[in-house]
């Protein structure tokens, strides 16, 4: 499973938030694309 998909089913299950999926982002995990896709809105800081 990569970080995306990973990320992708804590966000589903409701146990990552978007504020915590901006850190994923922050840190160069995921990027602000991926973010997009995953909750709906755009990555701003």
């Amino acid at each position: 499973m990569s970080d995306f998909e990973r990320i992708k089913l804590y966000f589903e299950m409701d146990w990552a938030t978007q504020e915590q999926l901006k850190k994923f982002v922050y840190f160069n995990v995921i990027t602000p694309e991926e973010y997009k896709a995953i909750t709906g809105a755009e990555y701003v800081q």
